[in-house]
């Protein structure tokens, strides 16, 4: 995905004390310096698709399986194997909303945050959707915005609704692999103090709703 979105200015000091940076943990947060990641999507008939993810060396940091199931679920593990967190569809929802739990728990009290488009209906070339953090009951201002452009294969995350403060950028690559074996390649920037497990979870959800509405 060939992005055109260009990085905002630098985060503020008072921009960065605003953002939550450990979202999911504190040890997926780099506070001098941005992390590069690349994700490998490979597509599956049963699962829809497990993802793979490495640094610029191209040393594993996360998998993400999909478990077959009616709710659509995915788990997010670290390098060796062990959970992170859990990504379900939520059912009889028309803003296809999907939720992050800690672990492979899918409790309420272990949920991290939620994401949903921001409208029901949204044009497949551009979907934005809405992402709240679990103490943000009344849900009425965003804590984060993902805005993906089919046609650019990009997205980018924001922090809050109509900030300019881009936390991460993701661009989709077309390769040999993604034609013949049916694998799509992801390149994504985190910048610095983000956490850039919660951005892949993200990406991830944003890839599930884009591909429940091809």
């Amino acid at each position: 995905m060939a992005s055109s979105a260009q990085p905002s200015a630098p985060l503020t000091a008072d921009h960065q004390q605003a953002i939550p940076r450990d979202i999911i943990g504190p040890q997926y947060c780099s506070p001098n310096h941005r992390i590069d990641l690349a994700i490998v999507r490979k597509v599956s008939m049963m699962t829809g698709g497990n993802f793979a993810v490495t640094d610029v060396n191209g040393n594993i940091m996360f998998k993400v399986k999909g478990v077959l199931s009616f709710r659509g679920r995915r788990v997010l593990l670290d390098a060796t194997g062990n959970p992170i967190v859990t990504l379900r569809q939520k059912l009889m929802t028309m803003h296809a909303r999907w939720q992050v739990f800690r672990g492979e728990s899918t409790k309420s009290r272990d949920l991290l945050f939620s994401a949903k488009r921001t409208s029901i209906f949204q044009w497949k070339w551009k979907t934005k959707l809405d992402v709240f953090l679990a103490n943000n009951t009344e849900e009425e201002v965003c804590d984060f915005r993902i805005e993906g452009r089919w046609f650019e294969n990009s997205c980018v995350i924001r922090a809050g609704e109509s900030s300019t403060n881009i936390l991460a950028q993701m661009q989709k690559k077309h390769t040999v692999q993604s034609v013949l074996f049916g694998k799509d390649n992801f390149m994504v920037t985190v910048y610095p103090n983000i956490d850039y497990a919660f951005i892949v979870a993200l990406i991830v959800v944003l890839d599930e709703i884009l591909q429940s509405n091809m």
